[in-house]
């Protein structure tokens, strides 16, 4: 009973401090506070995350904030400087050093010229490129995951949670397959409500415990888009596909969910080298 108390404390205190972390971006996040919610002193628990997930707390806050503000770069109107002051930087030409260092060029710069625009239609309607699409027939998939319920562009939260779970329980594997689940059509939904669920591959004998949920993914064909580059870039991507390459494929669409699989870390590469397959179910 003991053993099972510390380890419910342990793994409670992992998802304390990455839900603060994800809910409080706006803010200035001081080390020493998010020890204080961990209820461990800053020497131990700054030590505790990093042997967890992979990278110090200073560069979990960095990244993710890079995160936001590319997607809010991609697909809002919003002013660059708006956007670095609500990443919280000091000043726009910090902003834009720290941005290009990680992404590749200056922010006002990569709005127009950045990984996105390739999926955008020229007067002729067809898009700057094509991409790499590929037809799998794959067998069910067998998934724990943790549901989030908030914009596409948050579900590292849900990710989080279910990593320091898995790690917390013994259930981590260095070989886990990383799936995300898309339940909504952000065209049609807002994204406030949009729904969705970070998941890794498993077997049938592995324990689904809340906040773990098992799903399976039904098994068939399906088109695979094979995409390199930031997840920002996604929701253009998902555009191509539908809009260009299902129409010229003379393939159809079968009424189950999307789904994508993470081929990389997002603490191990820059973002410019992510590699995501995505998954589209077809008849």
């Amino acid at each position: 009973m003991v053993g099972e108390t510390a380890w419910a404390l342990y793994e409670n205190r992992l998802r304390r401090v990455s839900a603060y972390i994800h809910d409080h971006l706006d803010e200035d996040l001081d080390m020493e506070r998010l020890a204080e919610i961990a209820c461990l002193s800053s020497y131990h628990w700054h030590r505790i995350y990093r042997a967890i997930y992979g990278e110090t707390l200073a560069a979990t806050v960095k990244r993710l904030r890079l995160h936001r503000a590319a997607g809010d770069i991609v697909r809002t109107e919003l002013a660059v400087a708006e956007i670095a002051k609500r990443s919280g930087y000091p000043n726009l030409q910090s902003f834009n050093r720290i941005f290009k260092s990680v992404y590749g060029m200056p922010p006002a710069r990569y709005r127009k010229e950045g990984s996105h625009t390739q999926f955008e239609p020229l007067i002729s309607g067809k898009a700057k490129a094509m991409f790499d699409v590929s037809l799998k027939t794959i067998p069910p998939l067998e998934l724990v995951g943790v549901p989030h319920t908030g914009s596409y562009m948050e579900i590292g939260k849900a990710f989080e949670t279910l990593f320091g779970t898995l790690y917390a329980r013994g259930l981590a594997k260095p070989d886990m397959r990383m799936i995300g689940v898309y339940l909504d059509d952000p065209d049609l939904v807002q994204p406030e409500k949009l729904r969705s669920v970070a998941c890794v591959a498993v077997g049938e004998e592995t324990t689904a415990n809340a906040p773990l949920e098992r799903r399976v993914v039904e098994g068939g064909d399906y088109a695979v888009l094979h995409h390199k580059g930031p997840y920002a870039d996604m929701y253009k991507a998902y555009q191509w596909l539908y809009a260009q390459w299902l129409p010229a494929s003379g393939q159809q669409i079968r009424d189950r969910v999307m789904f994508e699989e993470y081929l990389n870390n997002p603490r191990e590469v820059a973002p410019t080298e992510l590699r995501t397959d995505i998954y589209m179910p077809l008849a």
